[in-house]
């Protein structure tokens, strides 16, 4: 290695230059970032080398010849030197070439674990907490309080616009019942809202008309605001300034809940970072992202996780390429929006997939004291362009390439197919071996592999990322509703629920996610989960099915509607204007057919 000296003093010293080199070019040459989510990619900050161009997957643009990474003008520099007959081509060959598992990397500096706070839940493990109250540390009385008084601001503006629905104004009490029914409707899977309240077949369900009737939620639903709608007639004036704010209607619950994730629990040392899309497609105003693979439109959310349980520590919305202005690209601002240096401490180890990966991003994260790991893209800028001696699609299973560039070091292995990683606190090699299971002569036997530290790291905890997707989809509040800002509503009941379920879990350890669901619906609706609820005889009563009207000459035909009973007994339909006040469900009541009481018989 010593005969080499001279070429890393050159290679150090084009490093130098090239880390700290302004990043105006970097500003200027940020393309339009549109398409980006549809593709995947991040416009600044990826592009094309002018050996490896991908027509499929982003336009050639000049940005891939301004922006060179330390790797490119080395290799454009041996180059100059080799044609001026400086340096002998095998030389420089062996200088740019990708080195293989037998080669000896440094080990990376490692970083002291700070924690700003002692890591886990922030609550006395001496007390009891019950699903309920830590539910509350999330969607908390105030914060209910303030729902409630936009949700009847809300409801007061559509009856004056002409809506024909009764109201009266929701309270707290009532606020938390509703959550209760939502999050009931997520564990107890029917196919539309009305079959929750059918009282007509083998499957009804007792619990939701004692809570309420099927009316009162659909209103509460259809009203639901997060923000006062005076307040955003006023933002909306503001609409193509930068004084508009497109997350108006979500900011007052958004901060709450960003605020309670990082205030009740602090993340271990592995951190994960991920997006997650929430599928809506109803018209925000907004940008609004398509999945490609499954073709969902829906909101962008950057997700910072613990990897070691899945707890949503913090998380960020995306509403288009201004929403971090900062000039490095959607992804890097991503991932620095979510780590707050100050909140959590320093150490951390950041694990990232390969949106995110950037050699500028890793580098600046380990200035501030955040190791980080993730996989790449090749054609990325700042990542190694050389071909000499990598790998290809001929490499045994097992194969492990390597360069590094300082603190950066990139890993190419190969498993079925080529995977690529960087690391700043990882070795190339540590001896680690995974186990796979190979084909031989019609045949499956498991075999062992040399495998990557950082492959190894990276496998291991994003699967805290996947398993915080996983949690939130078990038991999910999500439903079809016709705002969008509703839906990202249900994703925070999402999030407070899941949060709370692994604060439960940390704290007691003593309850399933099923059985943690169970109680706090039971909880929030105010029943007991060991009865079976019971529909007492004053609530299936007759009433008016709409508002009477003043005119008496239509008061016998005004609400009527087909009467349940004669339907599904006799095939017919005949109207009536009467219905259950619990069942709600038109019924007949007349001297010679009395479909109210042969209903509620076997009530």
């Amino acid at each position: 290695m010593a005969r080499h000296a001279p070429q890393e003093d050159l290679l150090m010293t084009v490093d130098s230059e090239e880390e700290f080199s302004s990043s105006s070019e970097d500003d200027e040459d940020i393309d339009d970032e549109g398409l980006h989510f549809e593709e995947g990619f991040d416009p600044a900050q990826d592009t094309f080398s002018d050996e490896d161009v991908i027509p499929s997957r982003a336009p050639h643009t000049g940005a891939a010849h301004k922006h060179r990474s330390v790797f490119n003008a080395v290799e454009n520099l041996n180059k100059c030197e080799n044609d001026s007959g400086q340096i002998p081509v095998g030389k420089r060959d062996r200088n740019l070439s990708w080195k293989a598992e037998t080669d000896v990397d440094m080990n990376p500096k490692t970083l002291r674990f700070l924690p700003a706070r002692k890591p886990g839940p922030q609550l006395s493990l001496a007390d009891s907490h019950s699903p309920m109250s830590l539910f509350k540390l999330f969607f908390s009385e105030s914060a209910m309080s303030n729902l409630c008084h936009n949700t009847n601001a809300q409801a007061a503006r559509a009856l004056a616009k002409g809506r024909k629905y009764s109201w009266t104004d929701v309270s707290v009490d009532e606020m938390y019942r509703y959550i209760g029914l939502v999050f009931y409707m997520a564990v107890v899977k029917m196919s539309s809202i009305a079959d929750y309240w059918r009282q007509d077949s083998l499957f009804s369900l007792p619990l939701p008309a004692t809570v309420m009737s099927r009316d009162r939620y659909r209103t509460i639903s259809w009203n639901l605001h997060m923000s006062h709608p005076d307040a955003d007639k006023e933002n909306d004036k503001k609409r193509g300034t930068s004084e508009h704010d497109q997350l108006f209607r979500l900011r007052p619950l958004l901060d709450t809940i960003r605020i309670a994730c990082k205030t009740f629990y602090h993340p271990r040392r592995n951190l994960a970072v991920k997006e997650r899309l929430v599928a809506c497609r109803a018209n925000a105003g907004m940008t609004r992202l398509t999945k490609a693979k499954s073709a969902k439109l829906g909101f962008k959310f950057f997700v910072l996780a613990d990897s070691s349980n899945g707890y949503t520590v913090d998380l960020s919305v995306y509403t288009g390429k201004n929403s971090f202005p900062t000039g490095h690209g959607i992804s890097y601002n991503a991932v620095m929006s979510l780590l707050d240096k100050k909140a959590l401490g320093s150490g951390y180890h950041v694990y990232m997939d390969d949106f995110f990966t950037s050699p500028k991003l890793l580098t600046d994260l380990l200035a501030m004291k955040f190791g980080a790991c993730g996989t790449y893209r090749d054609y990325r800028r700042g990542f190694p362009q050389s071909a000499s001696n990598s790998l290809t699609k001929k490499s045994t299973r097992g194969s492990i390439r390597w360069i590094r560039d300082g603190p950066l070091v990139c890993v190419k292995w190969m498993d079925k197919k080529e995977e690529s990683v960087c690391s700043t606190i990882h070795a190339a090699y540590t001896g680690d071996r995974v186990q796979r299971k190979v084909k031989a002569r019609d045949t499956w036997r498991t075999k062992t592999f040399p495998c990557p530290a950082a492959v190894t790291a990276y496998n291991h905890h994003m699967a805290g990322a996947d398993l915080s997707d996983q949690l939130l989809e078990y038991f999910t509040a999500q439903h079809k509703t016709m705002k969008w800002y509703r839906k990202v509503f249900l994703h925070f009941l999402d999030i407070a629920a899941t949060n709370a379920f692994i604060l439960h879990k940390e704290l007691h350890g003593n309850m399933t996610h099923k059985e943690f669901m169970e109680q706090l619906v039971a909880d929030l609706c105010g029943v007991s989960q060991k009865e079976a609820p019971k529909q007492t005889s004053i609530d299936h009563m007759p009433v008016p099915g709409a508002e009477l009207t003043s005119d008496v000459r239509k008061i016998a035909t005004t609400g009527r509607r087909i009467c349940a009973h004669c339907k599904a007994v006799f095939g017919k339909k005949q109207q009536t204007p009467w219905k259950c006040q619990a069942c709600d469900v038109h019924l007949c009541l007349q001297l010679n057919r009395n479909c109210f009481q042969e209903w509620h018989k076997s009530v």
